[in-house]
């Protein structure tokens, strides 16, 4: 059975900055088609659960008390590759606008909701590495 990378927080584990998880039933169906490896780079990162929430300002992530995490995101970034990297995966369902795992759209840094162009920490390294990235969004194909 195809492995998928899939952040935890979308299958139920309660990672997320503010100790919730946001189950996603689409993302939780691919189990009957795929084997879901889950994942979470902020804790891989050595980031606490919960925590103060992130986001990414150009290649820093920052907290709202102004805490430069940039460095737990990259090694989280780091190894969730080496998780895909160990197990042959070659595909990841990461959560949308996420600082660490958001694609093609992420909060802006100001901690109001807005949204600029760009991929979280994660999702940029795993695509540079040469895994497919997808948001929760992005998985009918794959159903």
């Amino acid at each position: 059975m195809e492995k998928i990378l899939v952040s935890a927080c979308l299958l139920g584990i309660r990672c997320r900055y503010d100790g919730r998880s946001v189950p996603n039933d689409k993302v939780i169906a691919l189990s009957e088609k795929y084997s879901l490896i889950p994942v979470c780079p902020e804790i891989y990162g050595g980031l606490p659960t919960p925590r103060t929430p992130s986001e990414r300002v150009k290649d820093r992530v920052v907290m709202r008390d102004g805490s430069d995490v940039t460095d737990n995101y990259m090694r989280g970034a780091v190894a969730a590759y080496e998780l895909c990297r160990t197990l042959g995966i070659g595909l990841a369902v990461l959560k949308a606008k996420s600082p660490s795992c958001g694609k093609g759209k992420i909060y802006d840094g100001s901690f109001s909701g807005a949204l600029v162009d760009g991929d979280g920490v994660c999702a940029e390294y795993l695509t540079r590495m040469g895994i497919r990235v997808l948001t929760e969004n992005e998985i009918d194909e794959l159903l």
